[in-house]
């Protein structure tokens, strides 16, 4: 007797070797890139229209083999694959739309791609997510060049009825009005002064 989740395996493997009712969704590859020992949640999602249950496989890096992850479907129905420690790798459903898979402390040994398919008129096999635990997402460089300097531009508002003209007349009313009090001021002073110190300023001129 064939053990069961061996039976599915078996069964999704077929499943691909047919081809006759298969679907790859074109859809780019996530790459994540989370810490060493903490659990990351991957989602899968019908799209539109509900699913009866989702299969979830995984590639490691350093392997060149699939390995399946188990089975679950909307009512959380849970087979794990074999040698799939189920404390390691949790499945659950969230409605009959999305699915999910968590896996919890993960190492280094865990990098690859998990993906999923799900059933519903026919499979259809989702690209999945590449997991890259420990590692460092990479920084993309951008050539930026400098900004020119702005230089200060007068603005004024065009609605206003003298428009810009009002910043230039009233200072330039401003330092006429200090020159004729300089002007005034010294007049004062000169006519306030005694005649003999006015002739004796002018004769010593």
């Amino acid at each position: 007797m064939i053990l069961l989740p061996l039976a599915w395996t078996l069964w999704t493997v077929s499943l691909w070797t047919s081809g006759s009712s298969q679907t790859l969704l074109q859809e780019p590859l996530t790459v994540l890139y989370p810490k060493e020992f903490s659990s990351q949640t991957i989602e899968c999602d019908c799209a539109q229209n509900p699913c009866d249950s989702v299969f979830w496989f995984r590639s490691i890096s350093n392997h060149s083999k699939m390995e399946f992850i188990g089975q679950c479907n909307h009512a959380d129905r849970v087979v794990l694959g074999p040698g799939v420690n189920h404390k390691w790798f949790k499945l659950s459903s969230k409605g009959s739309k999305v699915f999910a898979l968590t896996i919890v402390n993960l190492t280094k040994e865990d990098a690859g791609t998990y993906s999923c398919v799900f059933k519903k008129k026919n499979e259809t096999w989702k690209p999945g997510t590449l997991l890259r635990p420990g590692e460092n997402p990479p920084i993309i460089q951008t050539n930026t060049k400098p900004k020119p300097p702005i230089k200060p531009v007068c603005r004024c508002n065009k609605s206003s009825q003298h428009g810009c003209g009002s910043l230039v007349f009233w200072p330039l009313v401003g330092l006429i009005a200090a020159l004729l009090l300089a002007i005034i001021g010294t007049l004062y002073y000169f006519s306030r002064l005694p005649k003999k110190c006015r002739h004796h300023f002018v004769k010593r001129r």
